[in-house]
């Protein structure tokens, strides 16, 4: 198969997707709401907390091009995966971090990159979680970097790998 997709959470979605979209391998991204338990959630139903939902980013890609392996490892490195329900100045659930596995082998994958951190130092918060369903976010966040002519002001590449 050669496209195939990977959603993760790591605060605000315009910054985690405004890196994943230059990255190599990626064909298309998107931006909305997963972990939940609320029905077609809206910004404001995600932003009272009491939805469970996170804001995350679709990731489309072609795995001749790139694996699910080297998103993750990209994932851990544009957010920091040590802060609880945030990320930067952004406070709540909806900020927190979260890898949404599709696959036993996708999950077995992240937790060989979360060992990585931690061997590393890093106490690693990122929550493993099950896919169940995308709800797309309005399209006033969809591209919103791209569309405003900005750069991320809390999503940052920080090599580690």
């Amino acid at each position: 198969m050669k496209n195939k997709t990977a959603y993760f959470a790591g605060g605000c979605f315009w910054g985690v997707q405004y890196l994943f979209q230059k990255t190599k391998g990626t064909t298309k991204t998107s931006v909305g709401y997963c972990g939940g338990n609320t029905e077609n959630p809206t910004y404001e139903d995600i932003c009272t907390g009491s939805t469970a939902h996170t804001e995350t980013v679709k990731i489309e890609y072609d795995n001749t091009l790139t694996d699910y392996e080297t998103l993750v490892k990209f994932f851990f490195e544009i957010h920091d995966p040590t802060q609880v329900n945030r990320q930067g100045p952004d406070v709540g659930t909806q900020y927190r971090s979260a890898i949404f596995y599709q696959t036993e082998e996708e999950k077995t994958i992240a937790q060989s990159v979360i060992k990585i951190l931690e061997e590393k130092g890093f106490a690693v918060v990122t929550e493993l979680v099950p896919f169940e369903k995308f709800w797309e976010a309005e399209s006033y966040h969809q591209d919103y970097y791209f569309r405003k002519g900005q750069v991320p002001y809390c999503h940052i590449r920080k090599k580690i790998f």
